[in-house]
């Protein structure tokens, strides 16, 4: 398991998964992909496991994808999987400071979001020349209505928790500071009930959502690739490195 991310087994039951980048906000890179992975696998490998929890260190959940990385490599590796696929038990996302880009689409993977009642949710990726690729446009739709979406999408600009929380994407609102305590809550009460209809009602209810998951998907991976390769991405990632405005040429 990598540094990059930690793993802790509380109340014997519950695996709390940790992001562990608060340097750059617990920004997603190969390590942080790859830990999860491993994560995500012990979380469903361990029959005395019932239940996770996702988190951040540092203050804050996640602020998307480690633009440095992504110009040097592209995507980290193995992180399509990764959002797609999820867990089979069932997971929390405990939200604190920003929750952006990757970071969301990461939480998305979650089955039950519980935020700070201060945190802030976005998908900034048009700002530096990309766009929402891991799953975001395909679990939102069921949840936010389109309007908001499209200008979550389309603008960047974020949402609060708590405007979050009124739409039905955030479950649970908490103090700040307090999202995770409210998460290992509600993971207890998750582990109360019995594992076999814990787990029908999660297959359940993640076969039914949205489009048809297998073109979403192809359709998305088309897009990505025309699209992170284009000179806008490069021109985005550059700008943002360079703390200056990017400027778009359509190609």
């Amino acid at each position: 398991m990598t540094d990059a991310v930690l793993t802790e087994v509380v109340n014997e039951n519950t695996l709390v998964i940790t992001l562990n980048r608060p340097e750059v906000k617990n920004a997603i890179n190969s390590d942080v992909s790859l830990g999860l992975r491993a994560a995500f696998e012990e979380l469903d490998r361990d029959d005395a496991l019932r239940a996770g929890v996702l988190t951040g260190s540092g203050g804050t959940f996640c602020a998307g994808m480690d633009l440095k990385e992504f110009a040097r490599t592209g995507k980290p590796r193995g992180v399509q999987v990764l959002l797609r696929e999820g867990t089979k038990k069932p997971l929390i996302a405990a939200l604190e400071g920003v929750t952006l880009g990757g970071g969301l689409e990461l939480a998305l993977v979650a089955d039950i979001l519980v935020a700070a009642s201060d945190a802030a949710l976005g998908l900034p990726e048009v700002r530096v020349g990309l766009f929402p690729s891991g799953g975001a446009l395909y679990r939102l739709p069921g949840v936010l209505p389109r309007p908001l979406i499209a200008e979550m999408a389309f603008t960047g600009e974020r949402i609060s928790a708590e405007r979050a929380h009124h739409f039905g994407l955030v479950s649970r609102l908490a103090a700040p500071g307090a999202a995770l305590d409210e998460a290992l809550t509600m993971a207890e009460m998750i582990t109360r009930g019995a594992p076999l209809g814990v787990a029908a009602s999660k297959n359940l209810l993640r076969g039914c959502q949205g489009p048809a998951a297998d073109g979403f998907w192809m359709r998305q991976r088309e897009l990505a690739h025309a699209v992170f390769w284009s000179g806008d991405a490069a021109e985005g990632v550059a700008a943002f490195a360079e703390r200056r405005q990017p400027r778009w040429r359509n190609r």
